[in-house]
């Protein structure tokens, strides 16, 4: 493990006078457990949206271009249930990210009575957000779509319409990866597809005329290519991530902000959810659920954590610096 000095870029302060907690409201009522995260972004929402046409014109170009019209029926079949499969997987996997709280931080909690009912000790820290009012535990970020601070914040994502952070990258890591395998599948398939074709009548290959199968195998395949390189690169990208224990933000920032690194594989069972097993590729399982926080446990960490590090920044410091945990990160 690497011992390395804590943050220090972000707004502290002892006194509550500072964090200007009057200009914050009283955090509203938490909503009852389970309620549906669903970030109402309409770029967001239209990536989504495309998201899951494109998957399902895969679908109908295997299944009514390719598949059906073959009278290889085992390799329908096999290839059909394979492909289906990891679509459904893929699909639900993107839901789970996209519906799932990421780890956001309750909105307006940075009120003076709270500040004051924390009785602060000497060498101990509060972290305030001045963009949401909220007192935010260690390696929280502020995202401007979301605008909520979220726990290990990885980097806003427009596809999936939400953060990656704390509670969903497990989801978000295996909806890349599934649509990277439909992406190298579909244009396994196309490519034996062309050679069939070719060796055959092509009036015999589809159900549909010769020209419009071309057009549709191109387009399945230019999608297919892009969509593998490009999910191939975010898969890559996050499983380097959790096992460096360094979000994208925290890796922008690693020359001001160096801190202390867990292990690799604690990392990486915590994202997945326990020891290595089949529920580790399954959408429907969540990650490791620690016991839930209050508020104060996470001013407590923060503070904790910040003990060591003996650095006070003055009210100028802290306005120059004030939007240093406000960096936006997209895999636009």
């Amino acid at each position: 493990m690497m011992l390395i000095p804590t943050h220090h870029f972000r707004d502290i302060e002892r006194k509550p006078e500072y964090l200007q907690p009057e200009k914050c409201v009283p955090p509203p009522h938490p909503g009852p457990v389970g309620t549906m995260w669903f970030i109402r972004d309409g770029c967001g929402i239209a990536c989504a949206i495309v998201t899951w046409f494109l998957v399902l014109y895969a679908e109908f170009v295997v299944l009514f271009v390719m598949l059906i019209p073959s009278r290889d029926y085992v390799y329908s079949i096999v290839n059909g249930v394979v492909f289906n499969l990891l679509a459904f997987l893929a699909l639900a996997s993107h839901c789970r990210a996209m519906l799932t709280d990421p780890g956001a931080v309750p909105k307006g909690n940075a009120t003076k009575e709270f500040i004051e009912s924390l009785q602060l000790k000497p060498g101990q820290v509060v972290y305030k957000c001045p963009k949401c009012c909220s007192i935010k535990p260690d390696r929280a970020h502020h995202c401007s779509v979301c605008k909520r601070c979220i726990r290990k914040m990885d980097h806003h994502c427009p596809w999936v319409n939400n953060c990656v952070g704390e509670n969903n990258q497990k989801y978000f890591v295996l909806f890349t990866m599934y649509i990277a395998l439909i992406s190298l599948h579909a244009l396994i398939m196309v490519g034996f597809h062309f050679l069939h074709c070719f060796e055959e009548d092509w009036t015999k290959c589809s159900s549909f005329s010769p020209p419009t199968t071309v057009i549709l195998l191109i387009l399945l395949c230019f999608e297919g290519l892009l969509f593998l390189i490009f999910t191939s690169v975010m898969f890559g990208t996050q499983v380097h991530s959790i096992c460096t224990d360094e979000t994208g933000i925290e890796r922008l920032k690693r020359k001001h902000q160096p801190r202390e690194r867990r292990g690799s594989w604690k990392s990486v069972k915590e994202t997945f959810g326990g020891d290595f097993s089949p529920s580790w590729l399954n959408p429907f399982s969540g990650p490791c659920d620690p016991k839930p926080l209050r508020d104060r446990d996470w001013v407590q960490q923060a503070a904790s954590l910040s003990d060591t590090d003996n650095t006070e920044t003055t009210e100028e410091q802290s306005e120059e610096r004030k939007d240093e945990d406000s960096v936006e990160v997209t895999d636009e």
